[in-house]
């Protein structure tokens, strides 16, 4: 072990140590836990108790936790003494047992005590009548997984039955417990592997360690029999195995079950297939397997073709989704994801205009023709096949050219079915077009895989198509507002996508007929009765304007529609998310209207101080939160972005903004305006040319003193300071964690390089009452009361000399670290969590307990 290791592991033993105070609270929580008569604490604090031993005894493996705290030992003697103890407490009994004893030095004390064996052999709690409650099995198999880090540990179990208790648990009634049962097997075997075993194992020379002898034959076993359920728990089990143990010796243990698994997908009479997808998606994804050329892969191949096409679609786009995989396997995988949409593809039309999106098929066709002829699998196995397109779509790196020109025709087909505008010819087409009619899932599932297309190439020439089916679903009454949302989405994708640099005079002109489209939409939309489609279509506006307000064709189509007026009139919506997300829209908007170089505008049809009057009274008088929110947002947006004009109409603004948010009582409103002026602070110095200004001119010092007073003097006219103090005392903690960030980033633009200690002037004078009275006020922290904005005692928050003795004098510094200190050092200490437990057994004077 180096010695920063060693420095290390002793650090984290003096930290995670048992304080003094704890020591003396422990006896009395053991003995409450121990005492039938007391009322059993809930699960939580019994867990959170768990959690601090698994903390204590991580970096100390000695046997003093145990001696020096005997009332450990004395709590589990005496709930086995118990005749029929609270479930809940042998669980956490048993729980405790195992995270003490996963230390060979403390678990030879407990073997000392003969307390393991009555605590997980035979002739303990597994032959009494409380293992009938999952609590105790669960706690049971916890204390066993913790435990077995050791081989005194392993030996004990496997030579006193535990073993064969975990493989009756593996099909236990309650799943919770048959999983950990599963998952201890699998921590058995690779600890015992790898602990034992003093040579590399290898097919030839195969010496399995007596622990995972015993587990590796059950697995064969089990394979082997005629249970089902025995068959689907060792599929379980090594599912987990290859998925958590990368170890060479896997390959060998693979090899011996391999030739059962593979007959597996072949047999009717086994029904174990739907697990072999996982299974094998596991193994693909270990090194051990990857490189493995030849019989590996054959099973992948393999259960690509026989397993159904739902469960060989989880399997497919694993596969397709590997760095390192055979180039045929990859294809074939490909092969059995396409297949339902090239089924689709065909039934949409007859005789066929179009080629199919593939050549051959893995698997007889009729099968995936059939599952989409049925009702009751037709919408699942379109949105499995969806969403896992989805998925490969969202790669940014795909391994597999995708026919992305066929599958838009797919989706298109699959959308058209679903709203019955499409009038197949085929049979086929018809049943499915029965079954898809108003099919909300696959319709929001298609929607998704059409938006994340639009960023693929090879589809130019379906744009037209495309948007017909978009306006189709944008039009129709009958589309759900869900589905509108989806559609809304997907077409503000493509539209992006439209507006390429290098658009031909003829696409211009097919986009400016479809924006003109988009928006006579639109405005029927804005008009809706129903405030979810209103409040979608004014998203789906802002991300048009977001992304698209450079573009002349869009600016133009925009303004010369009516969405502009109507989406200024519903900054009156009834519906306060309407509002809000009106509020979004037309301050998106104005970047184009009032913000813009070259405004298009012409004519007092839109009127700046109009808007923004209108945008403070909802800050000012909005009854609900979410609009006023949204407007501090925008109000920051156009600050940010240097949109409020000169800087004598942005102090103004600035200031006026301030006056409403400060007393607002919505928190999440007034940390917008601390955001706002966190901005404006960092403009107005860059714009003055502070030297700490990454972007300003070098100034001589002279100027540079004339530029700090400047802007100290309108930070105090824009009555900042005010808000930044007030907030420090706010009784919402991340406000007061702004404020002081905001505040120490003045002191440093206002006294660089640590010139506070050489200040003269301060040094000298001492703080005045003002000033002193504020520091006191400030220590208080939301407990401050009245924080009086002028006189008495109060400071002149808009007088600039105050302020910059303000800022050299209170401890920001002090106060940042005290606002940013985590309150869980009290709320969550083991120290508040066992007085918790004593105050609820009543133990400890009720105004000494630590409620949080």
């Amino acid at each position: 072990m180096s010695l920063r290791e060693s420095w290390f592991i002793a650090r984290a033993r003096h930290r995670f140590a048992m304080t003094p105070e704890c020591a003396l609270l422990l006896p009395g929580v053991c003995a409450a836990l121990a005492d039938p008569r007391q009322p059993c604490s809930d699960d939580t604090c019994l867990e959170k108790l768990l959690d601090w031993f698994r903390v204590l005894t991580r970096f100390d493996p000695t046997v003093n936790l145990v001696q020096d705290n005997p009332c450990l030992t004395e709590l589990i003697t005496s709930v086995l003494a118990l005749p029929e103890p609270s479930p809940s407490i042998l669980s956490f009994t048993l729980r405790l047992a195992g995270i003490l004893a996963a230390s060979e030095t403390r678990f030879q004390h407990l073997q000392q005590e003969q307390l393991l064996l009555r605590l997980f052999g035979r002739d303990g709690p597994l032959n009494s009548a409380l293992w009938e409650d999952a609590s105790v099995r669960s706690g049971w198999v916890a204390g066993v997984h913790s435990m077995v880090h050791h081989q005194p540990a392993l030996r004990f179990l496997c030579n006193g039955g535990g073993i064969d208790v975990i493989f009756t648990l593996q099909g236990d009634p309650s799943l919770f417990v048959a999983s950990a049962a599963s998952q201890l097997l699998v921590h058995v075997l690779t600890f015992s592997v790898e602990s034992e075993t003093t040579k590399p194992l290898s097919t030839t020379d195969c010496d399995w360690p007596a622990c995972a002898q015993m587990i590796i034959k059950h697995i064969e076993d089990s394979l082997q029999s005629s249970s089902a359920s025995h068959i689907e728990q060792s599929l379980k089990l090594l599912t987990g195995l290859f998925d958590s143990c990368r170890a060479m010796w896997t390959k060998v243990l693979w090899l011996c079950i391999a030739k059962q698994i593979k007959s597996f997908l072949t047999e009717e009479t086994v029904q174990a297939q739907h697990m072999l997808a996982n299974l094998l998606l596991k193994m693909a994804w270990s090194p051990v397997f990857s490189d493995t050329e030849g019989s590996f892969w054959a099973l992948v191949t393999s259960a690509l073709e026989h397993l159904t096409p739902v469960q060989a679609g989880p399997l497919a786009v694993g596969v397709l989704r590997l760095y390192k995989c055979p180039q045929d396997v990859r294809m074939q995988a490909l092969t059995v994801l396409l297949q339902p949409m090239d089924c689709i593809l065909r039934a949409a039309s007859q005789p066929l205009e179009y080629a199919g999106l593939l050549d051959e098929s893995v698997s007889d066709p009729t099968t995936v023709e059939s599952l989409l002829s049925s009702k009751s699998s037709c919408a699942s196995l379109l949105c499995q096949t969806l969403a896992h397109l989805e998925q490969l779509l969202s790669l940014i790196h795909l391994h597999v050219d995708l026919p992305y020109a066929s599958l838009l025709r797919s989706l298109m087909a699959i959308l058209q079915f679903c709203n019955g505008f499409l009038s197949p010819a085929s049979p086929l087409g018809s049943t499915i077009s029965r079954i898809l009619i108003n099919c909300l899932r696959v319709q929001k599932s298609a929607l998704d895989v059409l938006a994340a297309l639009s960023e693929r190439k090879g589809c130019d020439a379906l744009i037209g198509s495309l948007f017909d089916v978009l306006l189709a679903y944008l039009e129709s009454p009958n589309t759900s507002p869900t589905v509108l949302k989806k559609a809304f989405q997907a077409t503000s994708k493509w539209l992006v996508r439209l507006q390429g640099p290098s658009c031909s005079n003829s696409q211009r002109q097919q986009t400016e007929k479809i924006l003109e489209d988009v928006f006579l939409v639109l405005q029927k939309r804005l008009c809706s009765p129903s405030w979810e489609v209103r409040d979608s279509s004014l998203e789906f506006l802002t991300v048009l304007i977001k992304y698209l307000r450079d573009q002349d064709e869009f600016r133009q189509s925009l303004l010369s529609s009516e969405v502009p007026r109507l989406t200024e009139n519903l900054l009156e919506d009834p519906e306060s998310y309407v509002r809000a997300s009106a509020v979004t829209a037309v301050g998106h908007l104005a970047f184009i209207t009032y913000f813009a170089p070259e405004s298009p505008v012409v004519g007092s049809q839109y009127n700046k101080e109009n808007t923004v009057a209108k945008l403070q009274e909802i800050l000012s008088t909005d009854s609900e939160g979410f609009p006023r929110r949204a407007v501090i947002n925008i109000f920051t947006k156009w600050l940010r972005q240097g949109c409020t004009g000169q800087l004598e109409d942005t102090e103004q603004f600035v200031s006026r903004v301030i006056q409403i948010v400060e007393h607002d009582l919505d928190w999440e409103v007034r940390l917008g305006g601390l955001e706002l002026v966190e901005v404006f602070c960092s403009k107005t110095i860059c714009q003055l040319g502070h030297p700490t200004c990454p972007y300003a001119p070098v100034l001589s010092t002279v100027t540079s003193s004339i530029h700090q007073n400047e802007s100290l003097q309108i930070f105090c006219r824009a009555k900042l300071f005010g808000f930044l103090f007030r907030s420090l005392c706010d009784c919402d903690k991340p406000l007061g964690q702004r404020a002081c960030d905001i505040l120490l980033c003045l002191k440093s633009n206002f006294y660089p390089f640590g010139t506070v200690e050489d200040s003269q002037g301060i040094e000298d004078s001492p703080p005045g009452p003002s000033i002193a009275w504020l520091q006191r006020t400030l220590r208080q922290g939301s407990l401050a009361q009245n924080f009086p904005t002028e006189g008495g005692n109060g400071v002149d928050f808009q007088d600039p000399e105050s302020m910059m003795l303000a800022l050299g004098t209170v401890g920001l510094e002090d106060l940042h670290d005290e606002l940013n200190r985590c309150s869980d050092h009290v709320e969550k200490s083991p120290q508040s969590l066992l007085r918790d437990i004593l105050a609820t057994v009543g133990t400890v004077e009720e105004n000494e307990a630590d409620c949080y």
